[in-house]
């Protein structure tokens, strides 16, 4: 948890060596399934925030030492996210043939793996439409409104700012689901660029400025603050 909120923060050197030290910790008490769920929430924060060089290599370290249904899902999803939809899509039909009658793999996993396909593939309209099946479960562990987040991306790409907007305010205003998930710090960087869309220039760099209030401890090196801060100056 100390970890996860450190990440959400920003600081993700202190974050990578708590994730480390939970994985150690789980290795040593044989728990290979939790040292796995540590490896692929680590993984899928870093490719959030556009460190994605890894990805492929931490799945396959935590696959391999527990290829269970939840690590599998997490692990596609991140895949999906650092660019490889070939190996993402690949897990989703395993899963697929093996959890017939899962109602979270079908219902949750599976879609938000192909939706975050189609946004890597610039297919935000498919995506969106894989992402219906999640709504009811959102609000549950299996999601926390990360569906939400990904519909929020899908909007942007479609420039709809309106649409984008409302899934990223909704991420906010449902802070006790969300809890320390990286979501929940780039959905304010998700109303910035929503803004931006909308073309209100005031609302974009006071959504941004809310978004660096948040960060201001962040590690200066992580790849979307920079986009942030690219884009922020573009404003003035």
């Amino acid at each position: 948890m100390q970890a996860g909120t450190e990440g959400y923060f920003g600081r993700m050197e202190k974050a990578r060596e708590l994730y480390r030290r939970a994985v150690e910790s789980a290795q040593r008490a044989g728990e290979k399934e939790t040292a796995a769920a540590y490896e692929i929430v680590a993984t899928s924060t870093e490719v959030e925030y556009g460190n994605s060089q890894r990805a492929h290599q931490e799945v396959t370290t935590a696959l391999s030492l527990a290829p269970t249904r939840d690590v599998k899902a997490w692990g596609a999803t991140a895949l999906a996210r650092a660019g490889d939809s070939v190996q993402a899509e690949k897990i989703a039909n395993q899963l697929a043939r093996q959890f017939l009658l899962n109602t979270m793999v079908n219902s949750v996993s599976i879609p938000t793996i192909r939706a975050a396909v189609e946004i890597n593939r610039d297919n935000p309209s498919q995506a969106i439409e894989y992402l219906q099946a999640v709504s009811p479960y959102e609000l549950g562990w299996e999601d926390v409104m990360y569906s939400a987040y990904l519909r929020g991306l899908a909007y942007l790409q479609l420039g709809q700012g309106n649409e984008a907007a409302t899934e990223f305010q909704r991420i906010l205003d449902r802070r006790y689901v969300v809890l320390n998930n990286p979501q929940g710090a780039l959905a304010h960087l998700g109303i910035a660029r929503a803004r931006v869309l909308q073309g209100d220039t005031a609302k974009a760099r006071s959504a941004y400025q809310d978004f660096f209030s948040l960060w201001k401890d962040a590690d200066p090196d992580i790849p979307i603050l920079k986009e942030a801060r690219a884009e922020y100056t573009k404003l003035q």
